[in-house]
């Protein structure tokens, strides 16, 4: 903890002298970076002529504090690189430093809610890259409300990239429709027949996932949907589904799960009751070292799931000059022991590269200049996208990423898979 604690303070600090530099300077005002003459429009909130505020609330603590400090640890350690080689030169001219200021909502939408008027209150001049379907729902309003843009939030929730009814807002992985779908279109495409269990999370994550699905075997005569059950978030336990899906004789598991520790628990329950089906995971909960090794996940005929980036847990990103360089900055700026053990940490780096590239475009320090150029990105190869990846926030309905691959683990990661079995 004790890196962690050294940035957070860092960056609490650095907080609150911008919003000491802030005082007096509300929406519209024209403290630093807007003229007085109407030549230039006037600076928005927590920007300067030196330095700009992000704000990011994500799970720091509780059952997906794992996931969710990654979502913080890519951008701090993206950015401090960047603050250390004196800062990103925005379009309007001025050179300026990236201040993150990360809060902890524990998975808790009241606790993001009130993350997010904190926020205001600490000048914050936009926020986002956080994990959590609630969660994010529990501001989005807010946001809208307070003109504050929400950006390329960590979750694959549709409603952040439909633009008429999200005006602040955009999506950075993709949508969960898109991901569920991935995996029937490989599913149908096989050879054999199979029955499916599905188990999903009783909200717009879950359902989600099991609507891509479900579209993407609608014509497969080879495809059975055998049981299909939900969870509470909320629950600690699954093992009465998971008792009763097995019963069917399901030969693949479609498990829509976002808790880390009911997804390992579900993998250890399994076994324990002799259901070895082929399962399917989404990509948040996926992890090979943090969820695969401790469920026992080699046990199955298969476990899938879907990517559209680089792997820090592979040796060809190890061993690459941007991996070395990403883990360097790891180690240098976060908490993270060693490589992250979610993927979550490479996906906040590349909507930290994303923010970079906004951030050269706007030509004015105002969040209308901002949206204006985070939405105008096309065929932007951040780093880590796998080939075929890349990002593009210009199409009405769809996150900054809208791609993705299956893939299936093979012990110690993933490989991609061309086919099923």
């Amino acid at each position: 903890m004790r890196k962690r604690a050294r940035g957070i303070v860092g960056v609490v600090a650095m907080a609150s002298i911008v919003a000491v530099a802030l005082a007096g300077c509300s929406r519209g005002g024209t403290e630093d970076g807007g003229g007085t003459d109407g030549s230039a429009a006037p600076a928005s909130p927590g920007i300067t002529d030196t330095s700009i505020t992000f704000g990011i609330t994500s799970p720091l603590t509780g059952a997906t504090a794992g996931p969710g400090n990654c979502t913080v640890d890519g951008a701090l350690a993206y950015f401090g690189v960047k603050n250390a080689e004196g800062g990103i030169e925005f379009g309007d001219g001025k050179t300026r430093t990236v201040e993150i200021k990360a809060y902890d909502d524990g998975y808790d939408p009241q606790k993001a809610l009130a993350n997010f008027q904190q926020m205001v209150s600490d000048g914050v001049f936009a926020a986002g890259l956080g994990l959590g379907t609630p969660t994010n729902r529990a501001w989005r309003e807010a946001a809208i409300d307070e003109g504050v843009p929400q950006v390329l939030v960590q979750t694959g929730d549709p409603l952040f990239s439909d633009r008429e009814e999200s005006p602040e807002q955009i999506g950075l992985v993709p949508i969960y429709q898109q991901e569920g779908a991935a995996f029937g279109e490989l599913l149908a495409s096989s050879d054999e027949p199979h029955k499916v269990a599905i188990l999903s999370q009783n909200d717009d994550y879950g359902k989600g996932y099991v609507e891509g699905l479900k579209d993407a075997i609608a014509d497969a005569d080879n495809i059975e949907i055998v049981g299909e059950l939900t969870y509470e978030a909320t629950d600690t336990s699954v093992d009465a589904q998971l008792t009763e899906l097995a019963a069917t004789g399901a030969d693949v598991f479609f498990n829509a799960m976002s808790i880390t520790p009911l997804v390992i628990s579900s993998l250890q329950k399994a076994q324990q009751i002799g259901w070895l089906p082929s399962w399917f995971l989404p990509s948040n909960t996926s992890s090979p070292v943090a969820i695969l090794e401790p469920g026992g996940a080699s046990a199955f005929p298969g476990i899938y799931s879907v990517a559209f980036s680089q792997s820090a847990a592979s040796p060809a990103f190890q061993e690459s000059e941007e991996g070395k360089a990403f883990l360097a900055a790891i180690d240098e700026y976060t908490n993270q022991d060693g490589v992250p053990a979610f993927p979550h940490c490479v996906w906040s780096w590349i909507g930290a590269a994303t923010l970079e590239q906004a951030f050269m475009k706007m030509e004015e320090p105002t969040r209308e200049s901002f949206m204006a150029a985070l939405m105008s990105i096309e065929d932007f190869q951040a780093p880590f996208m796998l080939e075929g990846s890349d990002i593009n926030t210009t199409v009405d309905g769809k996150p900054a990423v809208s791609s993705v691959q299956v893939q299936k683990y093979n012990g110690k990661g993933y490989a991609t898979a061309e086919t099923f079995g």
